[in-house]
């Protein structure tokens, strides 16, 4: 069970970088996303530098402006992202299908025992295509996704390939509105 485990973490690693070389292969490298990430930062900063110099004031005119603004960043991050979709969809096609191999090379087999017991919508998941009643046992597709999601995010971190905490909270406000009245919780 070990060794499954240390496989599987050896493929979730290899995987990932070979997503990340890819990924900046295709999107990092190109002009034109170094292009939309310099006009992003450059928003973020102009954006938060004067959302700083906005608190003071009660101009109308002022607040139009920093929401125009908010709508310029917003649609530079939307154009960001559509750039970045494209090749994740490549992406994710072809681990679909590694994903689908190594899955077949481990079917049937518990490759850890988990120190709980899911909750029972992840149980399909954990438990999946595995013989017994044990929800301790664990698949090679749940712990494959743990170990990605994981090294992924962290690989990202450690390449510079993460957006920056500015660009999270500009991210964060575009899919959640405006945050405004939960001021008392910062």
């Amino acid at each position: 069970m070990l060794s499954d485990c240390l496989l599987i973490i050896a493929i979730a690693v290899c995987t990932a970088l070979a997503g990340e070389g890819i990924t900046y292969l295709l999107v990092y490298r190109s002009e034109h996303y170094k292009r939309l990430k310099a006009e992003m930062d450059r928003k973020t900063k102009r954006l938060e530098k004067k959302k700083q110099e906005a608190n003071d004031l009660t101009d109308k005119n002022a607040k139009r402006r920093l929401e125009r603004d908010e709508e310029r960043l917003k649609a530079t991050n939307r154009d960001m992202s559509m750039f970045k979709m494209k090749s994740m969809f490549a992406i994710g096609l072809a681990f679909t299908a590694l994903l689908s191999t190594f899955n077949s090379i481990f079917d049937g087999r518990v490759v850890a025992k988990l120190p709980f017991h899911p909750i029972s919508f992840i149980q399909g998941l954990s438990h999946r295509n595995l013989a017994g009643d044990d929800m301790t046992d664990c698949s090679f597709i749940f712990l494959y996704i743990l170990c990605t999601m994981t090294i992924r995010q962290n690989l990202q971190k450690m390449l510079g390939f993460a957006p920056s905490r500015a660009m999270n909270r500009q991210q964060s406000n575009s899919w959640g509105g405006q945050n405004q009245q939960f001021n008392y919780f910062r």
